[in-house]
């Protein structure tokens, strides 16, 4: 199948970070995720995922600001022994005149960026992502699962109030399937290697 303009415009970081990741098999047909490690934190990048399409893109379009919510989960073995569970949340928005988005990293060590394409801005949200390696041997087999989720409007409010971030509620919402119209992605990898993993240098994105 011929590349498009959309797959071109990838961020060179995220390929770079591609380049120096682990190939495993792809969940759901959404591509490839690759694992790269900073001696600290676990990385992952995502090239052929592009989640800002669909109900959330019209929701964008309609002058919304989409919640997506994410999570990292770190396993001793076949997606069954769960080591740590790093959860994240992003909040995208859409300048529908310059056809630019806004995300904003929200919680911990916020972090926010504007005027980006649609690939800029779904590269940009899983390079702010990061799940600790504390803990690995480096010669001992790990599987990681990445988990994305649009919000439902009714969630919103139990994720994101005034006190700010509620992490167990984030956590919860993922221990269940997502609705049939919600849109989903899940990538899991493994087993994987800290002996195999290029490291690349360290970037403070940890978030578990």
């Amino acid at each position: 199948m011929a590349r498009t303009a959309r797959d071109e415009k990838l961020s060179r970081r995220s390929w770079l970070l591609a380049g120096v990741g682990v190939f495993v098999s792809p969940a759901h047909g959404e591509g490839k995720l690759f694992v790269s490690w900073d001696g600290d934190d676990l990385h992952v990048a995502a090239p052929q995922l592009h989640f800002l399409s669909g109900k959330p893109l019209e929701r964008l379009k309609d002058g919304a600001t989409v919640l997506y919510l994410s999570q990292l989960t770190l396993f001793a073995d076949r997606f069954t022994t769960v080591m740590r569970r790093a959860p994240d949340r992003f909040a995208v928005s859409l300048d529908i005149w310059e056809e630019r988005f806004s995300v904003t990293r929200l919680g911990g060590e916020a972090r926010s960026a504007s005027y980006l394409t649609a690939p800029a801005a779904e590269s940009w949200c899983l390079e702010n992502m990061a799940i600790s390696s504390s803990g690995l041997m480096r010669d001992r087999d790990f599987w990681l699962r990445f988990e994305l989720r649009a919000a439902d409007p009714r969630e919103e409010a139990g994720v994101v109030g005034d006190a700010g971030i509620n992490l167990a509620r984030l956590i919860e919402l993922f221990s269940r399937q997502p609705g049939p119209q919600q849109p989903h992605w899940r990538l899991d990898a493994g087993p994987l290697r800290l002996s195999a993993l290029r490291r690349i240098s360290g970037r403070s994105n940890r978030n578990g």
